[in-house]
């Protein structure tokens, strides 16, 4: 599969399907991309496991951390790699040891490592590089909407309003 441009039907079916992250390089500082990005997923609903060496045994955000993901018990539908492009590969590794294998490894924004895409893909498992769960499900649920950023999705559907009428913008809506 081409890793420069993913179709908005790829990343909103992952988001849709998967449930269950393994956050690879989550951190206890709330100042860091990946504190913010595992809050920002556990808000949304997933199952968010915190995989970090240094911090396993510990609680994060509520979740128990994980030294590896082979400490993890139970299957895992995504990991998420929020190390560097050197780092994806022995994760990536160690990902395809797993039984059952996760659905999606992804990579996060400036994290590329094509051969260990091709090693992924090779086992059926979907690859996503310098993309962000957190960036496209804003972007493919509408909550980006700040001025100079365009979604790209227009829609006349009346809004998801979640208790005491506020909106509730999700891409898990019937018909998307």
């Amino acid at each position: 599969m081409p890793h420069d441009a993913y179709p908005d039907s790829l990343i909103r079916d992952i988001l849709k399907s998967v449930k269950r992250i393994a956050l690879v390089g989550a951190s206890s500082n709330e100042a860091r991309p990946s504190w913010i990005v595992t809050k920002y997923l556990l808000d949304r609903g997933y199952d968010v496991i915190p995989v970090n060496p240094g911090l396993a045994g510990q609680t994060l955000l509520g979740k128990t951390v994980y030294g590896s993901l082979r400490d993890i018990p139970g299957a895992i539908d995504m990991v998420e790699i929020f190390r560097n492009s050197e780092a994806a590969g022995p994760i990536t590794d160690e990902a395809l040891t797993l039984d059952p294998l996760p659905k999606v490894i992804w990579m996060q924004l400036s994290v590329r490592n094509d051969e260990a895409a091709a090693r992924a893909e090779a086992k059926g498992v979907t690859v996503i590089m310098n993309r962000c769960p957190k960036i496209e499900y804003g972007r493919l649920s509408g909550e980006i909407g700040w001025q100079g950023i365009n979604s790209r999705i227009l829609s006349s559907k009346k809004p998801v309003l979640a208790g005491k009428g506020f909106q509730k913008l999700t891409i898990h809506r019937p018909g998307t």
